[in-house]
């Protein structure tokens, strides 16, 4: 399916959500340290249930470590500076989405080792700063998913 990194995440509910996410839809997740929590934290249990189990986690010392531990086909990074809209790029299975620390996004450096059409960002108002990393994640998922027929469901319905 999918790869999802999370390059520094720093709050425990959001990466225990995306675990829970992962879990459901067959996604990869991706962590590269420092994190900002423990995997054995309280609140990242209780965001993620029972479905830690169910996830397909790895946890990283770097970003060069994490992208040489895989093959993904490619690597969008989402941020607010993006080029193009999220639901303008089209996506293919193995693909990976790189998100930033939810205080401060990708840093600039991150950014810059990335091809510039490959930096997305979700649709928002005007003057809004961003989205809660759990919920950017989500809305990525499903869009990709969707554009690949959401395959490997029990049903199109």
């Amino acid at each position: 399916m999918f790869h999802i990194i999370l390059y520094q995440p720093e709050i425990p509910p959001n990466t225990g959500n995306i675990i829970r996410l992962c879990a459901n839809t067959g996604c990869s997740l991706h962590l590269v340290k420092p994190l900002g929590f423990t995997l054995e934290d309280k609140q990242l249990r209780r965001a993620g249930l029972d479905y830690h189990e169910f996830a397909n986690l790895q946890v990283y010392e770097s970003l060069h470590e994490c992208l040489s531990a895989f093959d993904p086909v490619r690597i969008f990074a989402l941020t607010t500076k993006g080029s193009q809209a999220f639901h303008q790029a089209r996506y293919q299975k193995g693909d990976a989405f790189l998100f930033g620390p939810e205080s401060r996004g990708l840093p600039a450096d991150v950014l810059a080792s990335f091809d510039s059409s490959r930096h997305v960002r979700l649709p928002m108002l005007p003057d809004s700063r961003s989205l809660n990393m759990s919920n950017s994640v989500a809305v990525a998922v499903y869009e990709a998913w969707r554009q690949c027929g959401f395959d490997g469901t029990l049903s199109d319905s």
